[in-house]
């Protein structure tokens, strides 16, 4: 029997949505609307243009590019070619884009008009690029003369050559953040991303009727399989942008009767800070989604009472399972407030000591991981795969304590513990502690070389608007509730907080900023 008869892999999935729901809105980006049928054949007319170029089953083709149209449907013409996406941070630097070019041994770079310059740069470094290919964006632009366009592939005549493609044929290298050593790239099968697809429909409860925005970086697995992929599959309708900020969301939020919307903690933060959010009209919204960083519970009480009709989830997991591996419900969200949940629909996950034994209820251990969302490991790195699935479990690196329900709450990554004169403390209980003073908008805490302590606890604060608070007051605050270990040795006042694109902390840089602070 022709394996075609049976196929169940992203190449799939956009054309039978088209055929179910043909003229329904699929996806808009600025001035550009598809439906799901046009939307699907645009997809065939790219990746047969790309075939065209030679690229084939097993092509490594990188993308570099913010949020468009144009990066949505080259994800799926390169699946309808058994090609392979590697979606790189816009974020990195030259040399840092090249390694991960070289590293993947990419054919192909896909960038556009704000990131022709560093795509250029990049793929220069002695790579296997042989082809720059320039993607319209959000806002109109001109293609980038000595690139290949998007506009061009999508008007080739013809259709994609049939593929033999399996649902365990690689789909995706996905490269982690590289926060401690080189990056890593997470290899995930068609196969792998459909069942999460899966647990994200039922646990996450994206449905047809929805009608989506998609801010967050596409590059980011979390935007681009926990939602975009997910509301292709079902059949919701995406808008897509490229600017997270609250001056272009919460317009875009009323635009367009945005029922369904994910954000970073940071993202959400911004909208409720932002002078338009009580200006703006967003009844039609009912399904809110956080995740990349931990939602602090004052935060979370906010959202509750000024959405009230909002349910909201907190979805968890990581790069390498694809990336979905916990959830907390609308109905948990303050009955088991800063709890990531339990695992979804397609996973196990166990908190374990170091000896792989259950730890027992309130006892910290490391969160571990079986599910076909899994990768099959690190692409030409096979200490570090065999490292990370030892024991027979995926270990996630996030340090968490489980209740006697199951109910799982993230106590930190183990890089982000602080060791200060001999104890442990977990930067989150200590922002979780400031961020129930009211004037403080976002803190950061981190450890930070200290002479007699070894590590000292700094927290990082920015004020709300017009909020006055001193650093006495913090630490009065914090002395009061927790023990003195716990509490700051210093406070520091920003403006801001630095981030990545995907909304998330980096306390890295806060960690190098502030490590001379104690002499």
């Amino acid at each position: 029997m022709d394996s075609v008869v049976r196929r169940q892999t992203l190449a799939d999935l956009l054309h039978r949505t088209a055929k179910r729901f043909p003229d329904k809105p699929g996806l808009i980006c600025g001035a550009t609307s598809w439906t799901f049928a046009e939307f699907d054949a645009v997809v065939d007319r790219v990746a047969a243009g790309l075939a065209q170029q030679g690229i084939a089953h097993g092509s490594r083709v990188a993308v570099l590019a913010r949020n468009s149209h144009a990066f949505a449907a080259l994800r799926f013409a390169l699946a309808r070619l058994g090609s392979v996406l590697v979606p790189i941070n816009f974020m990195l630097k030259a040399d840092e884009v090249a390694y991960i070019l070289r590293h993947a041994q990419a054919q192909m770079l896909a960038t556009d008009s704000g990131l022709a310059e560093l795509a250029r740069a990049a793929a220069q470094q002695d790579t296997a690029v042989k082809q720059l290919v320039w993607l319209p964006s959000e806002e109109p632009t001109q293609p980038v003369e000595g690139m290949l366009s998007f506009d061009e592939l999508a008007r080739t005549q013809g259709e994609p050559p049939p593929m033999a493609l399996g649902s365990n044929d690689l789909a995706q290298i996905v490269y982690t953040s590289g926060t401690e050593s080189m990056p890593k790239g997470a290899m995930l099968t068609h196969d792998a991303i459909i069942w999460q697809y899966a647990s994200c429909a039922v646990d996450a409860s994206i449905a047809q009727g929805d009608v989506m925005l998609h801010a967050l970086p596409l590059y980011h697995c979390a935007q681009l399989d926990v939602f975009l992929g997910p509301a292709v599959y079902v059949g919701a309708t995406s808008i897509v942008t490229a600017k997270p900020t609250p001056d272009n969301l919460l317009p875009l939020l009323q635009k367009w009767g945005i029922s369904s919307f994910f954000a970073p903690p940071t993202v959400w933060i911004s909208l409720l800070r932002s002078p338009l959010f009580d200006q703006t009209e967003l009844s039609k919204l009912r399904k809110g989604y956080y995740g990349a960083s931990i939602m602090p519970v004052e935060v979370l009480r906010e959202l509750a009472r000024r959405l009230p009709q909002v349910g909201f989830w907190n979805l968890y997991g990581q790069t390498e399972i694809a990336p979905l591996a916990t959830m907390l419900g609308p109905e948990e969200q303050l009955t088991k407030p800063g709890s990531c949940g339990r695992a979804v629909l397609n996973v196990e996950t166990r908190v374990v000591d170091d000896r792989m034994q259950d730890v027992r209820p309130g006892e910290v251990g490391e969160i571990v991981h079986r599910s076909p969302h899994l990768m099959l490991g690190y692409f030409n790195d096979e200490e570090r795969t065999r490292t990370a699935f030892e024991g027979g479990w995926f270990h996630s690196g996030d340090l968490a304590t489980i209740d006697a329900e199951g109910y799982i709450t993230v106590v930190d990554r183990k890089k982000d513990m602080i060791k200060t004169g001999g104890e442990n403390v977990a930067s989150r209980e200590v922002e979780e502690m400031i961020y129930r003073i009211a004037a403080v908008s976002e803190v950061a805490v981190i450890g930070v070389p200290h002479p007699r302590w070894v590590e000292a606890v700094v927290a990082v604060i920015v004020r709300k608007p017009g909020q006055e608070l001193s650093e006495q007051q913090i630490l009065d605050h914090c002395g009061a509730h927790m023990a003195g270990f716990k509490a700051p040795k210093a406070v520091v006042f920003v403006d801001a907080l630095p981030k990545n694109p995907s909304g998330k902390l980096l306390k890295r840089e806060l960690r190098e900023r502030h490590k001379g602070a104690f002499g």
